[in-house]
């Protein structure tokens, strides 16, 4: 048998201790829920800020890199997508969201 049936099968305590047994199933109920937001909805929304933030501050000759690896200078920003510049007048247009968030292994180049 598994433990969920083992639990499933216990039977509720009689008078004061099945009003705790319910008690004690919301406080855990409730505890899952805040470690679900403290390990996986916090960290997310914190990571899309920063991306966010990223994006909204991409400038003119910045070099970057696109999720797909691209590597490129900024030669032109529009409002939703950038010209990169891959080579001597060769330009592609990208959406701004194709960004990696780090470019800063090539900044230092």
């Amino acid at each position: 048998m598994n433990l969920l049936n083992v639990l499933l099968m216990a039977s509720p305590q009689q008078g004061e201790a099945g009003g705790a047994s319910g008690f004690s199933s919301i406080i855990m109920l409730v505890a899952i829920i805040a470690i679900f937001y403290f390990f996986m909805i916090r960290p997310q929304s914190k990571r899309a800020k920063k991306e966010k933030q990223f994006r909204e501050a991409l400038q003119k000759g910045q070099k970057v890199i696109t999720i797909s690896g691209v590597h490129g200078k900024i030669s032109e920003i529009k409002e939703t997508s950038i010209i990169l510049e891959i080579a001597n007048d060769v330009r592609i247009e990208v959406e701004k969201s194709a960004i990696a968030i780090d470019p800063a292994s090539i900044a230092q180049k």
